[in-house]
Order: C-alpha cells, then structure tokens, then sequence
C-alpha cells in the first residue's frame, strides 16, 4: 500500500479496521471450533448449529435498524460502537463455561446483539470520516483489517489447541483477551467529528418506518441483491464441518476459516479500490461466479483438498461482494439516514442468513452436504436475475 494511500485514508478509518482485527481474532478464535464443540462435545445436530447461528446473525440484523438510526438521530456513532464491542467482549467467557447448547446459545445472542449495536454506525463512521473519492479503498481497508483478523484467529486457535491438547474450553478463555484490545482500540482510537442533525432526525423514535420510501429505489435495489447472495451464503459452520467431513482433523479444523479468510482478507482491499473505478454490477457478477463455483465444488467434491479449494472460492467471493456492497449502500443512501440504510440492509441481509442456516442445516442433517451446497448454488444462481435487473436499472 502506498505512502499516498495511507495519507487519503482517515486515522478513524484506520482505527476501526484495528477495532474489527482484534475482535475477528477473539469471535473467530471460537466460531472456528464452535460447530464442532456443539456436535461433538454437547451433542448438539446440525440443524440445531445451523438454528444458532441463524437466529444469532438475525438478532444482530435487527438491532442494526435501530442502532443505525438511533446513531443518525444522536449526531455521534462512537458511543453506539463502544456499546457494541463492549458486549461482544463480555459475552466471549460464557462460550468457555457452556455446558450445554443452551448457553452457547445465550453468548451468541449477547455477541450478536454486540455486533448488531455496532455494525451499523461503524459503516456509517467510515462512510462518514471517508471521502467520497476514496470511500471504496476505505471499506476495503476496514475489511481486509477485519478479515486478517479472521485468519489470525483460527492460525491462534490452532496453536493453542495443541498447546491445550485439543482442550476447546481452554482456547475460548484465552480468546477474550483481543476482545478486550479492540475495545480500548475503540476507547483510545476512534474519533468522530460532530455532525449537524436534522431537527426532525432529532425527533424520531430510531426506526421509523415512515423513513423507508427516502432511502430510494437504488438502495432498495442494492438491498434484494444483499438478501439474495445471503441465501447462497449461509453460515461459515457448514465450511468447518465439511472439512471435518472429508477428514481434517480436529485439532486443523479451524483451518477451513483460515483458507477462506486468507483469500477474503488478500482480495478485500483491492477490490475495494477496484470498487471506486469499476460498474459495480461487474463484480457483482464476478462474485456470484466465483460463489456459484465454491457451492459446486463443496458439493460434488471428495477429500480434503476438494474442501479447500470450494472454501477458498467462497473467500474470493467475500472479498469481491462485501465491500462493495457496503459501498453501495453507502453510495444509494442520503447522508442523513446512512446510518438507518445500513441498519436496514443488514436485517435484510440478517433475515436472509437466518432462513438459509435454517435451510442448510435441515438439507445436512436429511440429505447430507451436497444438498446443502446444492441448494446454496441454486439460490447464487437466482441473484444473478437480480443482478441483471440492477444493471438494467443503472442504465436508465
């Protein structure tokens, strides 16, 4: 990254994607084995892992819708982020005290309400804090930051699986403590300019629907796109159980996240910056390949090395669609309701994720995994009809 890049790109900018590292290397320290630690050690099903992530990634969807707004109607994001990574860290000791799915259950609501308090205004601050010309190379940088978290953490779970002899209870212990770094990064890192607030803004309860026909056709557009490619793209357990399926290892498995974040985290940036330059609905398309192609290889594939290369597919896939499509809201929304519009394309995009865990679990458990993935390219395939659609409509 050049000296240039780094100088266009704000310090809050920056600051927040060091936020995103650490807590993606404590959450994925433990989501890389949690699948694993609910079949096999409380004797939980698929369908009931794919249940929990469901409901727990709609639970954040939801607060989302007000923690966005709300941040609108404050004039001030930080205090919702800080609110946010706070809870997160405080829920990651009760993953390591669970002695039944029930209070895994429990710490992924109260993680997830985390998330759903943060996300938003956190998207709306670098939106914010980013100018326009560089708003792409911005969620790109917060995303590569977030996803070298996300490798980081199974590489540390790994290594402390062997430290710990396989004990999972052990690595989610120590996985609290870069939760409790990206708060204070938080604390002592973010800066947030005042903003002007619409005396109406002011006034309205945080999520009022008479808000929705302002956010624009565009938005809306945007959004069906989100909550069609979240169908394809159910929970990352079901990447971790395939492999354990095909025959890694236990103590390797949180391998799997680290093969998908490694391709996400190296592609985020620089289709991030190819954002700013390129008719998003190119990548898009090039994103939905790249989905429709790990879906089939998870799907008809045998052995580990097909495993990994479906795995590492679907991070390709991540790096060209998530930032771009935070960019997209960013780009459709007005910047008075940029905190609500991110609030309400992540619980559509939420709901979305809740129904496919659901789905993908149900098909495993009846059908076995190519169902699953089978299912997951079928519903790839139908957002690129929405796709077509949209560039169709950037035409007019």
């Amino acid at each position: 990254m050049s000296d240039k890049t780094r100088a266009d790109i704000p310090r809050t900018v920056w600051a927040l994607g060091f936020v995103s590292f650490f807590m993606d290397v404590s959450s994925e320290s433990i989501h890389a084995l949690l699948p694993l630690f609910l079949t096999t050690t409380l004797g939980a099903s698929v369908a009931l892992v794919g249940f929990i992530d469901g409901v727990a990634e709609s639970t954040a969807a939801i607060s989302k819708v007000f923690s966005g707004r709300l941040s609108d109607r404050l004039g001030r994001r930080k205090p919702l982020i800080l609110i946010g990574y706070g809870l997160g860290a405080a829920s990651k000791p009760l993953f390591a005290a669970a002695t039944a799915p029930a209070v895994v259950f429990a710490a992924r609501f109260a993680d997830r309400i985390g998330k759903g308090i943060r996300g938003a205004p956190r998207d709306a601050l670098v939106a914010d804090a980013a100018p326009e010309g560089v708003r792409g190379k911005a969620f790109g940088l917060r995303q590569a930051l977030d996803t070298g978290g996300a490798v980081a953490g199974p590489v540390l779970a790994m290594a402390l699986m062997a430290v710990f002899s396989n004990d999972m209870r052990a690595v989610f212990w120590v996985a609290a403590v870069p939760a409790a770094i990206a708060v204070l990064f938080v604390v002592f890192g973010v800066e947030e300019k005042a903003r002007v607030v619409d005396s109406d803004a002011a006034t309205d309860p945080p999520a009022r629907l008479k808000h929705l026909p302002d956010l624009g056709r565009a938005f809306w557009m945007v959004t069906t796109i989100g909550a069609a490619f979240t169908l394809a793209r159910f929970s990352e357990a079901f990447l971790v159980l395939k492999a354990n399926r095909e025959g890694l290892p236990l103590a390797f498995a949180p391998a799997a996240l680290v093969a998908m974040n490694l391709f996400y985290m190296l592609g985020a940036y620089p289709a991030g910056a190819l954002a700013d330059r390129t008719p998003p609905t190119s990548l898009l398309a090039w994103g939905l390949a790249a989905l429709v192609g790990a879906d089939l290889l998870l799907a008809i594939t045998t052995g580990v090395p097909g495993a990994f290369a479906g795995i590492a597919l679907w991070g390709v896939h991540m790096a060209l669609t998530q930032g771009l499509l935070a960019k997209m809201v960013a780009d459709a929304a007005p910047a008075s309701l940029r905190g609500y519009a991110f609030g309400v394309y992540n619980f559509a995009t939420g709901l979305s994720l809740l129904a496919a865990s659901v789905i993908a679990g149900v098909l495993w458990d009846w059908r076995g995994p190519t169902a699953t993935f089978l299912a997951g390219a079928a519903f790839a395939s139908a957002a690129a009809a929405l796709v077509l659609a949209f560039r169709r409509f950037e035409g007019r």
